[in-house]
């Protein structure tokens, strides 16, 4: 597939057509990086944060957000 790179105000912009961004995972307005080596220019996803929701999932779907928690002993002028 070749793309055309085309004047987008004071920028230029290249124009990818919606099967190439579903086919990459990429939805309209997400920020993605760009880096440049030896002529090539690459787009990536960024880093995503997590939702809480999503965390939770990694630890088998339980959050436990209720009751005490040990932060150990105290170092320095804490009081407890």
């Amino acid at each position: 597939m070749q793309a055309q790179v085309k004047q987008w105000g004071n920028s230029q912009g290249i124009r990818l057509p919606k099967e190439v961004l579903k086919s990459a995972g990429i939805s309209v307005n997400e920020i993605l990086d760009v880096t440049v080596s030896n002529g090539v220019i690459t787009l990536e996803k960024t880093m995503r944060h997590k939702t809480l929701e999503e965390r939770a999932m990694e630890y088998g779907g339980r959050l436990m957000l209720d009751g005490e928690y040990d932060w150990g002993e105290p170092v320095g002028r804490e009081v407890w």
